[in-house]
């Protein structure tokens, strides 16, 4: 993989070599993409997927990322 590098100009300086983008471009495709029914095997593991997300957004007792600490 060649690597991209550009010129940029930094303070205090004339211009220096920055490293660009180091990662392949792509997006999920085929079929499968989005199904996450088809990839849990058993009841179980469908409803605490769901669990788990429900509580990370609407659970009292836990504080997701979004959420604060002491309610305003």
């Amino acid at each position: 993989m060649e690597y991209e590098i550009e010129e940029k100009s930094a303070p205090n300086r004339e211009k220096v070599e920055v490293l660009g983008a180091t990662y392949e471009a792509g997006k999920p495709d085929g079929e499968e993409f989005g199904k996450w029914r088809h990839k849990l095997a058993s009841r179980g593991e469908k409803l605490k997927y769901l669990q788990t997300g429900e509580r990370y957004w609407y659970g009292k007792d836990w504080y997701g990322s979004e959420k604060r600490k002491n309610p305003a």
